[in-house]
């Protein structure tokens, strides 16, 4: 086989596990993969305006609208408007998105984060540019697939 028949393989393996881990996350949680994240990042931040979490997530304002909205009518998230600046909306998890969220399955990308972040500062670069070049080469780099598996940078800032 040759070295870019290897690559491609690869690359449809990857796909392949974030679809299977999306399908399992939706049976066990009835939550999609970018639902998770901005009720991970809602948990994460405490009062938090739309743009903020779109911020922190890598998501347009409007797909945070979205995606609050249906959580929203789920009852998993209300939204508040502040008290000290009327003008602001903030997003709460409900107890019913608490329970939820502490019932989800692990996000497929923080068991990513996890193992990547055990490597060698070398080798987390040397992947990481590898990657970038793979995206380049299919000219992918511009595509918004943020809210799938990034919340954010994975290196701790800490």
């Amino acid at each position: 086989m040759e070295k870019h028949e290897e690559v491609l393989i690869s690359i449809r393996q990857i796909i392949r596990a974030i679809d299977l881990h999306s399908k399992k996350l939706s049976k066990e949680s009835g939550l999609t993969g970018p639902q998770l994240i901005l009720m991970r990042s809602i948990r994460e931040l405490g009062e938090v305006t739309i743009r903020q979490l779109s911020t922190h997530t890598n998501m347009s304002q409007a797909t945070a609208t979205t995606i609050l909205d249906r959580l929203e009518r789920n009852g998993l998230v209300q939204r508040i408007r502040s008290q000290s600046d009327k003008r602001k909306v903030h997003a709460h998890l409900t107890e019913k998105g608490i329970e939820v969220l502490n019932s989800a399955p692990m996000p497929l990308q923080q068991s990513f984060i996890n193992k990547f972040q055990k490597l060698e500062d070398w080798e987390q670069s040397l992947l990481l540019s590898s990657v970038q070049r793979i995206s380049s080469m299919m000219n992918a780099e511009d595509i918004d697939v943020a809210p799938v598996l990034e919340l954010g940078s994975i290196v701790k800032t800490e």
